[in-house]
């Protein structure tokens, strides 16, 4: 006998009630691609505007893997429709090198380049974070809190020799 036998009809049930909740929405079942990305600020983030005239701010995000002369870093461009306020400022007051946590949402777009090469472009986009009303900075020991983006270590002031 197993030992998932005392249990599988508590799963059974939580599957069927998950169909039964599907099968009443009004809305299709979307697909997503999710990331989800440790690593550190390339450069302080920069307020863009989109050709509608929409404010963006748009960050890069380094990550290593690897260990010695196998070490390797990929870099993320992120885009974040952060309205204006204390969250947008935030972010924008980030410093290079600076350790953050974040989610977004990952497309591929795929395009010719000037000199006509199929090039693609992976695209992370920032999720959403909660109104402005809802925003609480919640301090852990080496945590802040914000939103989908949470910073997880400041980088050290340089030292100067007087």
């Amino acid at each position: 006998m197993s030992a998932f036998s005392s249990i599988r009809p508590s799963l059974r049930l939580a599957t069927v009630a998950n169909q039964a909740a599907r099968g009443f929405s009004s809305t299709a079942q979307r697909s997503i691609a999710r990331m989800i990305i440790t690593g550190r600020l390339a450069a302080e983030p920069e307020l863009h505007a989109t050709s509608s005239g929409q404010e963006i701010v748009r960050y890069a995000v380094g990550t290593s893997h690897g260990k010695g002369d196998n070490r390797q870093t990929s870099w993320f461009r992120v885009t974040s429709f952060v309205p204006e306020g204390g969250q947008r400022d935030y972010i924008l007051g980030l410093q290079k090198g600076t350790l953050v946590y974040l989610e977004g949402d990952a497309s591929l777009r795929l395009y010719e380049d000037a000199e006509g090469k199929k090039q693609s472009n992976l695209s992370i986009v920032q999720r959403k974070p909660p109104s402005p009303s809802s925003i609480s900075f919640v301090r852990l020991t080496r945590f802040i809190l914000i939103g989908s983006l949470e910073v997880l270590r400041r980088p050290q002031p340089a030292l100067t020799e007087q």
